[in-house]
Formats: C-alpha cells, structure tokens, sequence
C-alpha cells in the first residue's frame, strides 16, 4: 500500500531556509482566504500593505497586512486543494513568522437539513488526500484541535454554526455517490479540499489552525446541486468572523 511508504520521521532533504534564507518574524496571526473577491475587498476596506511574497515559477503570491485593534493581521490569497494550501501555509510561517492562521472557505453540504443557514466548524476530516500522510501517521480521520476555540467565539457572538466531520478530498470530479453515502454514514455533514492536509501540517509544525466553513452546493443520495456556492464562496461575512477569531487568540 502506498501509505506505507510515507515517511512523517526523516530529515527532509530541502529545506525553506535554503529558498527564502532565515525566518522572518514580522506578525503572529495570517488570514487564509480562497476568495479572489474576498482578497479584493480587503485590500479595498483597509489600508494594506505588501509584506512578503511566496514565489513560484508560475507566479508569486503577496502577502498582505493590515493592523486591526491594534495588531497587525497578515492575509493572503491561497491556492485551492490540499497539498499547495499546505505548503503556501509552511512557507507563510517562514516568511513572516505567523504561527496562528485563521483559514476559512467554501464546501459541499452532504447533510442539508444540518448545514443550511449555518456555518460549519470541523472536528474531524476525513483524510482523502495525499499531503497529510506526509506529516501524521496512516489514519482515517485527523483531529481539528482548535474547534473548541472557534466553537467559543461563535457563541460568544452569537453565530449559528453545526459542528461536525468533513471529508477532504483532492478529486472533486470523484466525489461518487457511494463515496459520498459512506461518508455521510460516518457523520461527514461537509466535502471540502484542504483541511486534513493543512492541519496536518499545522501539527507536525507546531502551529495552530482555527477554521470555519460554508456550505454552497448540496451532494443528495441520488443528485447534485449547485445551490448558493457563489454566496459560499464570496460572502464577505466569512472575513468579519475570521477577524473576530483573529482578536481573541
């Protein structure tokens, strides 16, 4: 099996200090968005500036802060899927020394009558990816530590939310229907395509993630639907709330 052949244990051969020289200590706390448009409005909203950027040959990153209560809150725009938000993230925390990233997103609702009109906090993802077994031993489910953390902020503010398990899968186009009841029968109420991998990484590393969802469109028992994934994706609310987080952690 190919899971046996992962190695979570061994000194890696490349190194960020070989790409980016030494660690960067500019802020604590990094914002990770998948909205182009959400990443504009901010940009737009507060005054920002360009503190970093991760390079790729396919074109660099920027990464922005703004203050905010006092603090200086970095953000960026991440890349969608598991294993490229999770090295985006690594190299984050190399080249301004955020250690508490507050990342939220978009996913598919396999639990309707739970998910709608809430935000969603994920305890536990399912790990239908490759980037996590890199970094935590062969296992079916990865522990989302910090959603008792996001849990107690939506209460403070009021926000309606459903805790539950999500499935993180790289294969969008293979979400299948008998996947999708397995998933459901295990207490999956959400599909999405990063968390696993990135707090997996976050744990191998020492840093702490809190992260939230919306569910957009609906995967049924015999259907798929797109339902409101444009509001998912793009609603400003989703950076209000994760301000909210950012200032109490």
């Amino acid at each position: 099996m190919i899971t046996d052949s992962f190695d979570e244990k061994s000194k890696p051969m490349i190194s960020l200090k070989d790409v980016y020289g030494e660690q960067k200590h500019l802020t604590d706390i990094c914002i990770i968005t998948f909205s182009g448009l959400i990443c504009k409005a901010i940009l737009e909203s507060h005054e920002c500036e360009q503190i970093a950027e991760i390079g790729a040959c396919n074109g660099n990153i920027p990464i922005y802060s703004f203050h905010d209560k006092g603090r200086v809150i970095a953000f960026y725009l991440s890349p969608i899927g598991s294993t490229i938000a999770s090295q985006c993230l690594l190299e984050v925390n190399w080249l301004i020394g955020a250690t508490k990233f507050v990342m939220f997103g978009s996913s598919g609702s396999l639990a309707y009558e739970k998910t709608a009109n809430r935000f969603v906090i994920p305890t536990e993802a399912y790990r239908d990816e490759g980037m996590s077994y890199h970094y935590a031993p062969a296992g079916d489910y990865i522990t989302v530590k910090n959603s008792s953390v996001v849990r107690a902020v939506f209460d403070e503010i009021n926000v309606p939310y459903v805790e539950g398990k999500t499935w993180t899968t790289d294969a969008i186009l293979r979400e299948t229907s008998a996947l999708t009841a397995k998933r459901r029968a295990e207490g999956c109420i959400a599909v999405e395509m990063e968390i696993a991998g990135v707090q997996a990484v976050c744990d191998f590393h020492g840093l702490n993630l809190y992260t939230f969802i919306v569910t957009g469109d609906v995967l049924s028992d015999d259907s798929y639907c797109l339902g409101s994934i444009s509001d998912a994706n793009h609603n400003i609310d989703k950076f209000q709330l994760a301000l909210e987080i950012a200032s109490r952690i």
